[in-house]
């Protein structure tokens, strides 16, 4: 069944946050904090693994020798650009703040006694929202599994996501709370759309193509790390059109060079 690799991992996430919101309140927020930090810190080793795609064999021959950086920093640059432009980061973060505000609607509607402790800081929501989104998104699984997917070729890489998933949302949840869950649906919909990209394009992707948006992602990742660490505030929303314009200067630079 063509999705099912996706469904499930929106199934793990949501399962997840809703373990770590019943058990994050039993939690010192010491302990929260460790548990977040180390998050940040795999999602850092995680970047870092995925930016050694730049050494890709078919990378290197469908660009040359020591232009795969290069590729990467004019994806990031031009990408960059046209997010701020579009402003994705602040749309994100307003569409977390919707959310939110629709959910907190409903539990005044029907309200119900929860435990002492039991919610979030009012900014944890948001927070939890839009880096659980951008981790569950960018990273190479999300893309790959989607593509893997939607050609037929199983759904092994999500279900592995999935399970890695459900349990990174418990430890986020148990910090920063239903914000964490809300990041199922977009995780849903950009899963859902390359799945139906890769049923279109079929095998068109080539593995040079592919090298291109790990590489670019990894570093996408490390500005997550940084985030999950409170080291700095990147803005990686704005970053995310350069997984799109990666593969495109790829296919440009091979089209040249008359590799592809």
């Amino acid at each position: 069944m063509i999705g099912l690799g996706t469904i499930i991992n929106v199934i793990a996430i949501l399962v997840g946050a809703s373990l770590g919101v019943l058990v994050g309140h039993r939690l010192p927020e010491r302990t929260s904090r460790v548990v977040t930090d180390s998050l940040g810190l795999v999602v850092l080793v995680i970047g870092a693994m995925n930016i050694m795609s730049l050494n890709d064999v078919d990378f290197v021959d469908a660009v040359g020798p020591g232009v795969g950086l290069l590729v990467v920093v004019g994806a990031l640059v031009i990408g960059g650009v046209t997010g701020s432009l579009l402003n994705i980061e602040a749309r994100l973060e307003q569409f977390g703040t919707w959310l939110q505000a629709t959910t907190r609607k409903r539990a005044v509607a029907r309200p119900k006694k929860s435990p002492a402790g039991a919610e979030s800081r009012p900014n944890t929501f948001v927070e939890g929202f839009v880096d659980a989104s951008l981790i569950y998104c960018v990273g190479p699984m999300a893309i790959l599994g989607a593509l893997s997917d939607g050609t037929g070729h199983g759904i092994e890489t999500l279900a592995l996501k999935a399970s890695l998933d459900g349990v990174s949302a418990i430890a986020f949840a148990a910090a920063l709370g239903w914000g964490v869950a809300a990041s199922a649906l977009p995780v849903g919909i950009w899963q859902g759309l390359l799945t139906l990209l890769a049923v279109g394009l079929g095998t068109f992707m080539s593995s040079a193509v592919i090298a291109s948006i790990t590489t670019t992602g990894g570093i996408l990742m490390l500005g997550i790390g940084l985030r999950v660490l409170n080291i700095r505030q990147v803005n990686v929303g704005n970053l995310l059109p350069a997984l799109v314009v990666a593969p495109l200067i790829t296919l440009a630079i091979a089209a040249v060079r008359g590799v592809l």
